[in-house]
């Protein structure tokens, strides 16, 4: 299949903004509740070194779709992760105040 290099820009920048967006309402969730106890700290990590080496490759091929979203998603990504990584403990410390029920 062949497009226009137009057409296929429009369809890789659709693409990207599609599954970067859908990071948000997870961040948001995460954010709300002060709790990533469901979140996955082995899937987000592999995840994002993916993800960061996607960055690399839309870099190297001067991709700008795949650049942007590999960007704003890594940038996601990682906050979700250090979200997990601050409730999670906060979650099992017991000298923190407004922690987690379990």
């Amino acid at each position: 299949m062949s497009l226009p290099h137009g057409q296929a820009e429009a369809i890789g920048y659709a693409a990207a903004t599609l599954t970067t967006v859908s990071f948000v309402p997870q961040l948001l969730r995460v954010v709300r509740l002060r709790s990533a106890r469901d979140i996955s700290l082995g899937m987000f990590l592999i995840f994002s070194v993916g993800v960061a080496l996607w960055l690399v490759y839309g870099l190297v091929e001067h991709s700008m779709p795949v650049t942007l979203a590999n960007a704003v998603t890594l940038a996601l990504s990682l906050t979700i992760l250090a979200l997990k990584l601050r409730y999670d403990r906060r979650a099992t410390d017991p000298r923190q105040p407004g922690r987690a029920p379990r």
